[in-house]
């Protein structure tokens, strides 16, 4: 059985190499290029090829396989062929044709790729339309990840554009701010992030459906289909007659196929207003003085996903107003801002944070948002910006507050320069908020409840010890208005540190994150972690979900 397998195999291979051969034989004696379309990656273009019908390239012999502009590359098995040559008197009308000369397997391995143009695709632009009715009818059925699982799995239309549209829709339903589809050794799964945690939405894509769905976003993303070894990005939109919902693309090769992570981003998630981001009174009045002065340095730092951005656009949705000149370099633009002139990085025209920065500084603006201070460049400019008459905001990479003096030291930043131009550093972390339908309150011993009660009277002055006199700590429960997570959306927990006088000149010496420490205590900084057990204390929050961001609080048990 296997010699017989091997003799098949070998003779197949010998009747490709004189089918190529034979093609490029022909292509020698009319001077054009051969390629063999099946062993040599070619990137085809789906663009290109819904310039022919399918129809009409089978007949022709011949297929579109890239366009840039004006000149179309056609591979065709024989341009003399009337059908052929119809096809190419039809093209170089619009067209400069290149066309390359291909065997017959070849055209038929890229014509499999006309599965993907459908006459949706064919209207693609950048945009999707999906079908409200149906968006509607899917965000009213999906409460929950086993609703999502039972439409997934019910599901029996055979059309790859429905299966995606149900995927995109329950992402929407549940909040999910990205979808994870990931292929295995015999089933692929799909996971959504929801609140900041993935879960398993789905586990049982056969990599039959799995691939398709990467070749429908690879699509619509308007990235390369038949490239499967190396990362690619892209982009889309769901138009919706209320909003436009943004989709970032990424895939990357693995183990059992390609793995796409879709970024949502939906302007309805946004929580732009200063209030509605979880700031304590006492921390809000500290940051509204800030924001109001004409000049200064405002950091906010954390890692990726704990919430900086949005912030500084709160920041900016506060402070903007016709007469005061904002502007922003990004990577990437994530929401439009009105009344804010928004750039974004360029890399391929060199339109980094710091050339960027620098061009912004020729346009006179009042505010500057810098999307991240990642090198000595962008932290030299935006420190001189903040010392000659410039409000900077921007974000940093620190566990902390106190973290942020000693990082930009070390990207090269001139303590005599960091001191005076610094105002304000801020660190965040985002925490999921109890589901208020079925949290639960916990019992507490005597003796904690008397930790609390010392934990409150050490706090700063600045804080209204009152409204926590009648205290109540709660739970994650299980209900259909959570999707029986427990937990219904997030907020943040800050901590902030003032650069006054005496700060300025303790960074003159280069101090130790250990001394800022010492120092912030002094001033009466209250910790993210702190300010997490006051929102526990509030019932907004579980001490689990404060611990699982800011370390064990073992007396609060």
């Amino acid at each position: 059985m296997a010699q017989a397998k091997d003799l098949a195999e070998k003779l197949l291979k010998q009747r490709r190499e004189a089918e190529e051969n034979d093609a490029k034989r022909r292509a020698e004696k009319l001077g054009l290029r051969h390629i063999n379309l099946i062993s040599v990656k070619v990137p085809t273009e789906i663009k290109a090829m819904q310039l022919v019908s399918e129809t009409e390239a089978k007949e022709a012999l011949a297929v579109p396989l890239q366009i840039l502009r004006k000149k179309l590359v056609l591979a065709a098995f024989d341009p003399q062929l009337p059908k052929t040559n119809a096809l190419i008197e039809k093209l170089k009308k619009n067209y400069d044709l290149e066309i390359i000369i291909v065997s017959k397997s070849g055209l038929e391995h890229i014509w499999h790729y006309y599965q993907y143009v459908t006459d949706e695709s064919k209207e693609i632009s950048g945009r999707v339309e999906i079908n409200e009715v149906n968006l509607k009818k899917l965000q009213e059925s999906i409460k929950s990840l086993e609703d999502l699982n039972k439409e997934i799995k019910t599901f029996e239309s055979p059309y790859t554009s429905e299966m995606l549209e149900i995927v995109l829709a329950g992402a929407l339903a549940l909040k999910a701010s990205d979808i994870h589809l990931e292929p295995g050794e015999e089933i692929g799964s799909l996971r959504l992030r929801v609140d900041g945690l993935l879960h398993t939405a789905y586990a049982k894509f056969p990599p039959i459906k799995h691939r398709a769905l990467v070749a429908r976003v690879k699509l619509l993303s308007n990235l390369k289909l038949n490239i499967h070894d190396q990362p690619q990005d892209g982009r889309f939109t769901i138009k919706l007659k209320d909003r436009d919902i943004e989709i970032r693309t990424s895939v990357i090769p693995s183990e059992y196929g390609e793995t796409i992570v879709m970024r949502l981003l939906d302007p309805s998630a946004l929580k732009v207003d200063l209030e509605e981001l979880g700031w304590r009174k006492d921390d809000l009045e500290i940051v509204e003085k800030e924001i109001q002065k004409p000049n200064g340095l405002i950091l906010n730092t954390g890692p990726t996903g704990s919430g900086k951005t949005t912030t500084l656009y709160a920041f900016l949705r506060r402070v903007v107003k016709p007469e005061i000149k904002i502007i922003t370099v990004e990577d990437p633009i994530e929401y439009h801002l009105a009344g804010v002139s928004q750039t974004q990085v360029d890399l391929s025209a060199k339109y980094t944070f710091a050339s960027g920065l620098r061009s912004i500084l020729r346009q006179d603006p009042d505010i500057i948002l810098i999307g991240e201070i990642r090198d000595e460049e962008t932290a030299e400019i935006a420190l001189n910006a903040s010392l000659t008459g410039h409000l900077v905001l921007s974000t940093l990479h620190t566990n902390n507050a106190v973290g942020a003096i000693p990082r930009l030291i070390d990207l090269g930043a001139k303590p005599q320069t960091l001191g005076p131009a610094l105002s304000l550093i801020i660190a965040q972390r985002l925490v999921r908020t109890l589901c208020s339908h079925c949290k639960s309150e916990k019992k507490l011993s005597d003796e904690t409840h008397a930790k609390i009660q010392e934990f409150i009277e050490e706090l700063p002055e600045r804080i209204d010890k009152r409204t926590f006199k009648d205290f109540k700590i709660y739970g994650a429960g299980k209900c259909e208005k959570c999707g029986s997570l427990g937990y219904r959306g997030r907020t943040s927990i800050f901590e902030l540190f003032l650069v006054d006088e005496e700060v300025e000149e303790k960074i003159y010496k280069s101090p130790t994150e250990i001394e800022l420490k010492n120092l912030a205590k002094q001033q009466g900084m209250v910790t993210m972690q702190e300010d997490g057990i006051l929102k526990v204390l509030r019932g907004v929050t579980s001490v689990e979900e404060i611990e699982r961001l800011t370390g064990s609080v073992p007396w609060l048990k």
